[in-house]
């Protein structure tokens, strides 16, 4: 039997907001498969040098790349907003502006991005050996080609949601993730063309995430609540998705600059098989950081929908469901990082010295997914209230300000271990930082204590009448 669609302004208990969500927490973690199969078949069929080079370069791709995730995420909040409004067409004048703008926008950081990859390349690898500077140059070079793409598929994964296509969205990346798979294979390991052939792989898996929901939403019929329409050319709506979304866009930059600082301790501390060992530790933190990620997206255009429609009480409920899932995600995921240390240092290492540094390094930055979830949903919560301001200042502490204090103050005073342990110290601070905010902001949005909500009343009157 068929289930029924979720539609954004239902009342939601744990069972609903579970399913409405999951597939966006899949289709998150399911991202991940570029880098990590790409990691792997460097690792394994390329060398430590290439696998050095991605390692190295990645940050700079994403930090460019984020420039999506960021319209993409605060966009969907302002047309959830509006529908939860009831202008429909107001929203979809919304969604198709947004979407040239991350078309043009891909273009355009894509290009710059290419212009000064050489002296990026050098500056991120100056106490790198020349050969992984030059794997980096070539990766770089492939994947910024590909930017329009990778951006185009970033901002659909929350459109896809929004639009109550989410399962859609799933199947798209999914498709894309074995695509890239199927072409490692063939470009690696068949025509032999080493990290080039890893970076072809990967733009021509984010082709498919970034053009195949063009086309559906082009399309005239179908039932999703968004449609490609002409186009609602307003600067200040586009400012302010950029606003809400500057969190996400804060969060990716910061992860970036954060590896940056990474991986330059590491290659003072430990040389290319410390940048090969957080790569690895990378790829674990990213598939967990995207699990509460996925669900704090899915759950955005929800909380969004009902601020917008003014049900206070139903935005006190998310909140509080909201916290409990992450809280019950972070032991369980922080359990499984424990117990897949050793197996999955394994997979990519390629020395004895590389597996016994990163399993070490898994086992003590693990602690971190304990509080991770909360910061992160509530970075989300707020910029589905459309109030960037406090969303971005989540990011930027939890992601930017206290791990880069603790990266080099715990490297200075534990060397390697201490920039393992350096994600949990910031965390905790995060954490902190968190449920200040959400204390602070509890009136305004008539989420803590007793609520009023709008929607009841309207109830009330039809049936006074």
């Amino acid at each position: 039997m068929k289930k029924e669609r979720i539609k954004l302004s239902e009342r939601f208990n744990y069972r609903k907001l579970l399913r409405f969500t999951l597939p966006s927490v899949v289709m998150a973690v399911f991202t991940s498969v570029y880098s990590i199969v790409d990691g792997l078949f460097v690792s394994k069929a390329v060398g430590d040098s290439a696998f050095a080079g991605l390692n190295l370069i990645f940050p700079y791709v994403m930090i460019l790349s984020a420039i999506g995730m960021m319209i993409g995420s605060g966009g969907s909040a302002l047309i959830a907003k509006t529908l939860g409004e009831g202008d429909e067409k107001r929203a979809n004048g919304y969604f198709s502006f947004l979407i040239i703008a991350v078309a043009v926008a891909g273009a355009v950081f894509g290009g710059t991005g290419i212009a000064v990859l050489r002296p990026v390349a050098n500056l991120l690898g100056s106490d790198a050996t020349p050969e992984t500077v030059k794997q980096a140059e070539v990766y770089g070079f492939i994947c910024l080609c590909g930017l329009p793409f990778v951006m185009l598929q970033y901002s659909f994964q929350s459109f896809m949601i929004t639009a109550e296509k989410s399962t859609l969205g799933f199947l798209i990346t999914v498709a894309a993730g074995l695509l890239n798979a199927v072409f490692d294979a063939v470009f690696i390991l068949g025509f032999k063309w080493g990290l080039a052939g890893a970076a072809g792989a990967t733009v021509a898996g984010q082709a498919v995430g970034g053009i195949v929901p063009i086309i559906y939403f082009a399309r005239k019929k179908n039932n999703s609540l968004l449609h490609l329409k002409k186009p609602r050319c307003e600067f200040k709506s586009f400012v302010r998705a950029c606003t809400n979304g500057a969190s996400e866009l804060l969060s990716n930059i910061s992860f970036s600059v954060v590896s940056i600082l990474y991986n330059a301790e590491l290659l003072r501390i430990a040389g290319d098989n410390g940048v090969i060992a957080y790569g690895i530790i990378m790829y674990m933190s990213t598939i967990f950081f995207n699990t509460f990620f996925g669900f704090s997206l899915g759950a955005t255009p929800v909380v969004g929908f009902h601020y917008g429609a003014g049900n206070r009480e139903e935005l006190k409920k998310l909140k509080r469901m909201g916290f409990v899932i992450v809280a019950v995600l972070g032991v369980g995921l922080t359990a499984l990082a424990e117990a897949l240390a050793s197996p999955f240092a394994k997979i990519f290492a390629t020395s004895q010295d590389i597996y016994l540094m990163t399993r070490r390094g898994i086992r003590l930055y693990s602690c971190c997914y304990l509080l991770m979830g909360f910061s992160v949903f509530g970075s989300a919560f707020f910029t589905a209230l459309n109030n960037g301001l406090v969303s971005g200042a989540i990011s930027c502490l939890r992601s930017l300000l206290f791990q880069c204090g603790a990266v080099l103050l715990a490297a200075y005073l534990f060397g390697l271990d201490g920039i393992w342990l350096a994600a949990t110290a910031a965390e905790v601070f995060a954490f902190a930082m968190t449920m200040i905010f959400f204390a602070a902001m509890r009136k305004k949005y008539g989420y803590g204590g007793k609520t009023h909500d709008k929607t009841l009343d309207r109830q009330e009157e039809e049936m006074i009448e």
